[in-house]
């Protein structure tokens, strides 16, 4: 696929990733709709693209996920339609399951899991009009397999994954394309705003992270599965081949996890 003439709305999109791919994006001659929490940093990142005329910003918060209609049909009267959807938008978690309290697990549920699936629930009967319509959502190597410390993240991730690979067997008829963007470390602060046990913010980067991909390195391998339209993409430096262990060796691969210690 090309990224011409489309309209692209990308969530969570005032800050790592999501920044990053923006601004890469509107090198391509196409429209962007920035989302996220935070209007001053989106409108930052708008002034930063090629082409700031092409892009809007329109806020949303994905823990409102019971009011998500009218945030996609605002989306579609920017520019008349919407062609892609980047669910990009969520946040992590750093802390052992038997100290983390049930609220943290039922925060990283409803805005990595039902904010995305009801955002992009309120978006399908568009694509499902046009017959045409790609999501591209950024899960996580940890929805494929687990590690110390991210058990409400890894849950909702994984959960992501089953959603995302019905509606792509219900939709294949109305040509609608879903692509899982699987990240293992990149270098954004997605650690420091993991929460923690009590559901405050760990406040630092951990070493893992600031080792991972350059965002700008991940955004480009990004857009070019996106391009691909691949099913999955498993993006990032030795520990994508997790994904590989595991489904040869579910055993190995919690042996491996295990001497890695990794937070």
């Amino acid at each position: 696929m090309t990224f011409e003439n489309k309209i692209i709305w990308i969530t969570g999109a005032s800050s790592g990733i999501g920044k990053a791919l923006a601004i890469e994006l509107s090198k391509h001659n196409c429209k962007l709709i920035l989302s996220s929490r935070r209007e001053e940093e989106l409108q930052d990142v708008k002034r930063n693209c090629s082409k700031p005329e092409n892009v809007e910003v329109l806020t949303l918060d994905l823990a409102d996920y019971l009011n998500m209609k009218p945030i996609a049909e605002s989306a579609i009267k920017r520019f008349g339609k919407v062609d892609m959807l980047i669910n990009n938008g969520g946040i992590s978690q750093r802390s052992p399951i038997i100290e983390t309290s049930i609220e943290v697990d039922k925060k990283l549920m409803e805005i990595d899991y039902l904010g995305t699936i009801a955002l992009s629930k309120a978006l399908l009967p568009h694509f499902v009009t046009n017959t045409s319509g790609h999501y591209v959502v950024v899960s996580s190597l940890m929805g494929k397999f687990s590690s110390h410390y991210r058990s409400a993240y890894c849950g909702a991730k994984h959960a992501l994954h089953g959603f995302f690979d019905t509606l792509r067997l219900e939709h294949d008829k109305d040509n609608i394309k879903v692509t899982m963007i699987c990240p293992g470390f990149v270098n954004t602060n997605v650690a420091r705003n993991a929460l923690t046990a009590d559901g405050t913010e760990q406040g630092y980067q951990d070493e893992m992270t600031e080792n991972g991909l350059d965002v700008d390195v991940f955004v480009r391998k990004m857009i070019k599965a996106i391009r691909k339209e691949k099913f999955e993409a498993y993006i990032g430096k030795f520990e994508k081949f997790g994904v590989f262990v595991k489904r040869l060796s579910p055993r190995l691969i919690h042996k491996l996890v295990m001497r890695s210690k990794v937070r």
